[in-house]
């Protein structure tokens, strides 16, 4: 599907979805807990969809109306198919730790665009605990025999991704002998461990941290059952904020300000950047600015890198983002999808190994290769509010996150024609 945007004027009042990280894990948390939790206020796209997949295929029970869903966990079993992970990253890294506590032998096969992306520091530290695992090169599929975590001390970087981390400590409360978990590199994108351990919190499971979040020990311990509330999602927000900063004036609701999420240092970018921005209890409202240029480091919250991206490129003056790497890795190479796209828009791009250094200008009409990228998707629209037109190629691809956003940009007055 193609999606064309052009120069519009943004106004209108919506709610933020539901955050698609806090979904995937309350529904690894209840699956894990003996009895029936609630999950209320769930995001439903193709990432939860393919947790909730995997889920069922290990005896997970899922009953869905439109506010809540209601898990039935507390007891898996060996799947009679294939592990099918889509194109969640999160539901791989997670499910092939849990599935060193699911009796008998799983293997979980990816889509092509998740196959490309690392899996082995994350099998390694499981080997270390006793798991017996296995990647295969050839098909890209992960081979678990359950029943072997032992526990004790496993080390891993904390740079490439913590998804690895938190998928461990999914997993640490079924270590008879306890659990360290040791990193040797700088933790990035802490919040997300965070928002793990406040999750795992919620369903009764406590973990000690030191040396900054670089060690965490879990002693034998169960998931208790839950009723939890999913909060909204700064990540899919952001380019609704960001579309209010450069073309009108919006006000986005059901957003935390206190979350743990590590997106929302949006709002302290939007106002270093000179946007007006008020946030008001649960409602943040911007308006639209004059944006100058800004100075940011990434590290911690590197799905933003688009949208910042794009908002450099339409202020006055140059801007830099460093902590950039391990955006390389994501569902395609952002740090090339950005720069290859600003470049077709006439915008001015050096790429360095950990920083992207933006020059702002006119841009021009462009047709831009989604990637298959949601978040590379959602971020160039914002081009097409200021040009004369944005098309976006494989513009379907949202649904991973955000399955509304097309129906959302235009309600708020985003000129969105779709084609196929």
């Amino acid at each position: 599907m193609k999606v064309s945007i052009s120069k519009s004027t943004i106004k209108g009042s919506i709610n933020a979805p539901s955050s698609k990280s806090y979904t995937i894990r309350a529904l690894i948390c209840a699956a894990l807990a003996e009895g029936e939790s609630e999950i209320i206020n769930p995001l439903g796209s193709d990432d939860t969809e393919a947790c909730q997949d995997v889920l069922g295929a290990l005896g997970v029970r899922i009953e869905q109306d439109d506010t809540s869903w209601l898990v039935k966990g507390g007891i898996l079993h060996q799947p009679d198919r294939d592990l099918y992970c889509h194109e969640s990253a999160a539901t791989q890294r997670f499910m092939t730790a849990v599935c060193s506590i699911v009796p008998g032998t799983c293997r979980l096969t990816a889509a092509p665009s998740l196959a490309r992306r690392p899996v082995l520091p994350l099998l390694q530290p499981l080997k270390q605990l006793g798991v017996n695992c296995h990647y295969n090169e050839a098909d890209s599929t992960i081979t678990v025999n359950g029943g072997s975590l032992k526990g004790g001390v496993a080390e891993l970087p904390g740079d490439i991704s913590s998804q690895y981390v938190s998928a461990l400590l999914f997993i640490s409360p079924y270590a008879k002998d306890g659990m360290t978990v040791r990193l040797t590199t700088p933790l990035e994108s802490k919040p997300y461990v965070l928002m793990t351990l406040d999750c795992l919190k919620k369903f009764g499971i406590e973990i000690d941290t030191s040396n900054e979040m670089q060690q965490y020990r879990t002693t034998k311990q169960t998931y208790k059952s839950a009723r939890y509330t999913v909060e909204g999602d700064w990540s899919s927000a952001s380019y609704l904020l960001a579309a209010g900063a450069l073309a009108g004036d919006i006000e986005v609701k059901n957003l935390n300000p206190d979350s743990l999420q590590g997106d929302k240092v949006l709002l302290e970018f939007l106002k270093n950047m000179g946007g007006t921005v008020v946030v008001q209890n649960n409602k943040i409202m911007v308006r639209k600015s004059a944006l100058k240029a800004v100075r940011a480091n990434l590290t911690d919250c590197i799905d933003l890198l688009p949208t910042t991206a794009v908002l450099a490129a339409m202020a006055e003056g140059t801007s830099e983002f460093n902590g950039i790497a391990r955006a390389r890795i994501k569902e395609s190479n952002r740090v090339s999808a950005v720069k290859a796209g600003l470049e077709k828009a006439g915008i001015s791009v050096i790429e360095e190994k950990d920083k992207l250094i933006i020059t702002g200008g006119n841009t021009g009409s462009a047709v831009i290769d989604s990637n298959n990228d949601h978040r590379i998707a959602m971020a160039f629209s914002l081009l097409g509010l200021k040009a004369e037109s944005i098309i976006i190629e494989n513009a379907e691809c949202v649904s991973k996150t955000f399955p509304e956003f097309w129906d959302i940009l235009k309600r708020v007055g985003g000129k969105v024609k779709t084609d196929g």
